[in-house]
């Protein structure tokens, strides 16, 4: 029974309990926490380790006037249950359920959408400098983890709050892991900070034992005011955030009540732009996560007793495919590297980076940099493999437009979470990347039908001397009739692949919409309709001997996992175009000008009709459309 949780209904709430209610109130919100992630999955983590702190900005500062804005939003979930959707967790990151992200849309508590990292400081300068110019004086937070703060745009930001010198509060919730471990000079500056915390009570000690020396003791304590950057720097290296025009406090416990809400009130008086350190451990409370964060970082269902995690048999994942397959590759080719932005786990390479740690690269969340840094060593005849989400690559457009393509240097860009990915909803599907990659001169395009395809364009991707965009999808792989011990082989770029010519139609799907057009197929030969299937294998450049072909044949449905607006399917239709067949019968199945909300995999697919039964069903309704009896 959830006693305090029951009187919580709006951050107002919150201000009316003491401190030894609150802790009372934060058991209760870990157990609900603790319930829901082990139902359904989600970041249980990071959620475990801000409670404390998202009490005391509550209970400290008045939402939805004073804006909150969580970087990236894994941590968002205790936010959600104070600020009125407690009693809707149960529904969360489910198809028309709570977002698993803050949501603007969602809620008036939500300040400002998030879903990747390393934007919060930005979005809060933002908000900052909208209420001086409308001459209001509400106050503007941004909550950002240290693994966020290896972003550039944070840097950006920060520098840029510091030069205008407005009022606003960056909370820095440093637990010294994100996703995985952190990196970079950053996360070294954090932890000479984490060991050196006496800094601040020695000046505050020294400058209370100066003012009270009869007569000169305020003139003492002005000399050392002079004198405060080499204290400062003897105690704290760098003190990077005064330096660009913050005041730093802390660092502080993230789990002591009274003391945050202590330093977040002096926070709240000051007048420009303050830093607050917070240390946190994530999956505090719950001991499975505590002792380990990166799998309950975001972790599928568990039973919450043990923390065991449930698996599900089946065909290995498109990742771990992706990840053997180039490890295996990388013990023929000394040449081969692999790069990846604070993802190595999640994007297959943890096992690459054991074995040839000199040739891998983790940037933490600086996709840009991952980009141009690959591009330059390939100008030196090394073969770059970048994995990120394709979500995540969108952040690097222009270093692959400019960098990359532009000279056209042999990198191979592997999108990982293409297509829909399910639960983590808009921010995270990745159904964007035929769109914005097939437009860019010099770049191959390719996606598999299967993960044993996976292997072969892998290959042939690091076999070429070409710029390459290689997509897969989350999850599972076919399993059934792929065998994964074939020997590679260099597919021919531009060749798509005919598993069957129909009669009656043809279907063209590309990637991970292959599978699902093989069994629409065979449903519509039980309707007497006689379809085709083609694997297109690549997006660019397009088999247009075969288009050609399918469309002086009959009629042709395009098929992909990817928004419709600039896809696979328009390609298509540029290349009949081209070839004086624009009046060809072709319908694009695919994804709507629109953002796909959160929901299982398959129950979107079979919403946006993309699942066997959807592609079948628009297929004979089209033909009845041409051919009318």
């Amino acid at each position: 029974m959830h006693t305090f949780l029951e009187r919580v209904n709006s951050p107002q709430d919150i201000k009316k309990l003491t401190f030894a209610e609150l802790t009372l109130l934060a058991g209760e919100i870990r157990s609900l926490i603790i319930e829901t992630v082990a139902r359904s999955g989600g970041h249980l983590a990071p959620n475990l380790g801000v409670v404390e702190l998202t009490l005391a900005l509550h209970k400290v500062f008045d939402s939805p006037q004073d804006k909150m804005i969580w970087d990236v939003g894994h941590q968002s979930y205790v936010h959600k249950i104070l600020t009125g959707r407690g009693g809707a967790l149960h529904e969360l990151r489910q198809m028309g359920g709570i977002s698993g992200f803050p949501k603007r849309s969602e809620s008036e508590h939500d300040a400002f959408a998030t879903g990747h990292a390393s934007t919060s400081i930005s979005a809060a300068v933002g908000m900052a400098v909208a209420r001086d110019m409308s001459g209001q004086d509400n106050h503007v937070l941004a909550v950002i983890g240290d693994g966020s703060l290896t972003g550039g745009e944070a840097y950006e930001a920060l520098n840029h709050a510091g030069h205008i010198g407005t009022k606003l509060i960056v909370v820095l919730n440093d637990n010294e892991m994100s996703i995985a471990r952190n990196v970079g000079a950053m996360s070294g500056y954090l932890a000479k900070i984490r060991t050196a915390p006496g800094y601040a009570k020695v000046k505050q000690d020294l400058e209370h034992l100066l003012r009270r020396i009869p007569s000169i003791g305020d003139r003492m304590v002005q000399t050392a005011e002079r004198l405060k950057d080499s204290v400062r720097h003897f105690f704290i290296p760098g003190m990077l955030f005064e330096e660009l025009g913050f005041t730093y406090l802390g660092p502080i416990d993230g789990h002591d009540l009274a003391d945050l809400t202590g330093l977040l009130e002096k926070a709240k008086q000051m007048s420009g732009p303050v830093v607050l350190h917070v240390l946190t451990r994530k999956g505090k409370g719950y001991a499975p996560a505590e002792r380990n964060a990166d799998i309950f970082h975001g972790v599928g269902p568990f039973h919450a007793a043990t923390g065991e995690i449930i698996k599900k048999d089946g065909p290995p994942t498109y990742t771990r495919v992706f990840g053997d397959t180039l490890l295996t590759l990388a013990e023929a080719d000394k040449n081969i590297a692999a790069i990846t932005a604070a993802m190595p786990e999640g994007t297959g390479l943890k096992a690459f980076a054991g074995r040839f740690p000199a040739r891998f690269f983790d940037v933490g969340i600086a996709e840009p940099h991952a980009v141009t840094m690959a591009a330059a060593m390939a100008c030196e005849g090394k073969k770059p493999v970048i994995a990120l989400y394709s979500t995540f690559g969108q952040r690097a457009y222009d270093q692959v437009l400019h960098d990359v393509c532009l000279q056209e240097l042999p990198v191979v860009l592997a999108l990982d979470r293409a297509g829909l990915v399910g639960e983590d909803g808009p921010t995270h599907h990745g159904v964007f990347d035929y769109s914005y990659l097939r437009h860019i001169p010099n770049l191959i395009c390719m996606a598999p039908k299967d993960e044993g395809e996976l292997r072969h364009m892998l290959y042939t991707a690091l076999q070429g001397n070409r710029p390459v965009a290689l997509r897969y999808p989350r999850g599972s792989g076919i399993g059934i009739g792929v065998d994964l011990s074939e020997p590679l082989q260099v597919l021919p770029v531009g060749q798509a692949e005919v598993l069957r010519l129909g009669r009656d139609v043809n279907l063209v799907a590309i990637g991970s919409m292959v599978n699902p057009c093989q069994q629409a197929a065979a449903q519509l030969q039980e309707q007497g309709i006689d379809a085709g299937v083609v694997n297109a294998r690549f997006v660019k450049p397009l088999d247009r001997s075969v288009i050609h072909l399918l469309a002086e044949t009959g009629p042709l449905i395009t098929v992909e996992e990817n928004v419709l607006a600039g896809g696979f399917g328009s390609a298509v239709l540029e290349c009949l175009s081209d070839q004086g067949l624009a009046g060809s019968r072709v319908l694009r199945l695919g994804l709507p000008d629109e953002f796909i909300e959160h929901g299982a995999h398959a129950l979107l697919l079979k919403k946006y009709g993309l699942d066997a039964n959807g592609i079948a069903r628009q297929t004979a309704g089209f033909l009845r459309k041409l051919f009318p009896e």
